[in-house]
């Protein structure tokens, strides 16, 4: 089993790290750095709460491998956050009641951030399409939606 050493930025700090060539990048952020706010929900990338952003992009951690993360710039949950202030889209769904169980939060979370960064006045239509890709199954939506509508203007 041979391991491969990757470079990269993980929520602004250099990280080097040894991987498998098979090592999903979520597994590697979960047990290589102990970033354990990206959640593992189906591993087939059909529930969005693997969700991380990649250079920049959303894209489901457990569909990329770690190795092709060499050199790149990865942001997750706890990376939004700065010091002490929250992210204003997770002080805004907090405040909205879009969070239940939290299961799926942390992948709403990068998911909305990640449109609000390319979009700062997204519809409705819009934050829908954005968060197609992560299945929640408590909340009904509605909640989330106004949460990233009130963190829009945030």
């Amino acid at each position: 089993m041979g391991f491969h050493r990757i470079n990269l930025t993980v929520n602004g700090e250099f990280e080097q790290v040894d991987v498998t060539g098979y090592m999903t990048l979520l597994d590697m952020l979960r047990e290589k750095l102990v970033l354990t706010g990206t959640k593992n929900g189906c591993a087939a990338g059909e529930c969005g709460a693997c969700t991380v952003m990649m250079n920049g992009e959303p894209v489901n951690s457990c569909l990329v491998l770690a190795v092709e993360c060499d050199e790149a710039e990865i942001v997750t949950v706890e990376g939004l956050a700065s010091d002490t202030q929250l992210d204003p889209i997770q002080k805004a769904l907090i405040d909205a009641g879009g969070v239940q169980c939290g299961y799926c939060t942390p992948g709403i979370l990068i998911a909305s951030r990640a449109l609000i960064d390319r979009n700062p006045d997204p519809s409705e239509s819009e934050i829908r399409a954005a968060l197609v890709g992560n299945l929640c199954r408590c909340t009904g939506y509605m909640r989330i939606i106004e949460a990233v509508q009130e963190a829009a203007k945030m």
